[in-house]
């Protein structure tokens, strides 16, 4: 892959400041979340979310749902249909705004999948990659720190059973259970289908502060390496929400990417290849 487009989230409120933020530092886009499941259905969206956009031009947006505990596989059927109304909201917006990218989650903002069915999950978010397909989106299913996309059977499942494309979340990766107890390794999110992933989220780990930069780059290096070599994951998001989280992570992030391209060579790119191909 060639050198990835750095974003910034869409943590300033005024997206004048954000636009100037995000240009001073030397970021082509911005990643911008919807946290409200409310907005997509709002019928003044799509002109509200234009305007937002005219401020952020020229740099390019990608869209990323957070709705907590919003889940097409909800045990309760009022609930589960609701969520899936709302992801079509959402699909809609985004495509009306010319965007094409959009990520998604399974079991955001739970502690516990006994209220999801995995078959009503599955089935319901097949029709919902459809329906994106359909309007011309890539819907990408992000890995979380726990549950279902915590483990990276039942992540590679979901992509391969549904037709999601994906985004890899390093934070939430590094510090699942499943990375954790050594039963998997982190690149085993990416090894069975690494042409699936559009997407990065960047920083070092997800802990109950919240997400952490990393302090060297030796905290993030691999798992950089990783990532230089899924073929279509060209965004990057440095996923911090504090300004000098920002200013503290972005340096060693360009400090990568000059060593990568002063220094890397087809027998570096064997070696790393081989970090994801190779089996337990």
């Amino acid at each position: 892959m060639n050198q990835p487009k750095l974003a910034c989230c869409n943590f300033i409120k005024n997206t004048r400041q954000l636009h100037d933020f995000a240009r001073d530092l030397g970021f082509v886009g911005v990643d911008w979340t919807f946290a409200d499941p409310d907005l997509p259905l709002h019928p003044a969206a799509v002109r509200e979310m234009q305007q937002v956009r005219q401020a952020l031009h020229p740099l390019e947006i990608r869209y990323h749902c957070a709705f907590a505990q919003t889940d097409l596989g909800d045990d309760d059927p009022a609930k589960a249909a609701q969520a899936f109304r709302i992801f079509q909201a959402t699909c809609r917006l985004v495509a009306a705004l010319g965007g094409r990218y959009l990520t998604v989650h399974i079991g955001l903002g739970r502690d516990s999948t006994t209220d999801l069915g995995w078959e009503r999950t599955l089935t319901r978010f097949r029709d919902l990659v459809q329906y994106a397909q359909n309007a011309r989106l890539r819907l990408c299913l992000e890995n979380l720190a726990w549950g279902w996309t915590s483990r990276p059977d039942l992540y590679e499942k979901l992509l391969r059973k549904s037709g999601a494309w994906a985004t890899l979340d390093i934070g939430h990766a590094a510090v699942c259970p499943a990375v954790v107890s050594q039963q998997f390794r982190l690149a085993d999110f990416v090894r069975p289908q690494p042409d699936r992933f559009c997407n990065a989220h960047v920083y070092h780990l997800e802990t109950e502060a919240g997400h952490l930069p990393p302090q060297r780059l030796e905290d993030i290096q691999d798992r950089l390496e990783l990532l230089m070599e899924l073929p279509l994951c060209d965004w990057w998001v440095l996923e911090l929400r504090e300004e000098e989280s920002v200013h503290a992570a972005l340096p060693i992030l360009r400090e990568y990417l000059k060593l990568r391209q002063e220094n890397f060579t087809p027998s570096t790119a064997a070696a790393v290849t081989d970090v994801i191909t190779d089996h337990h």
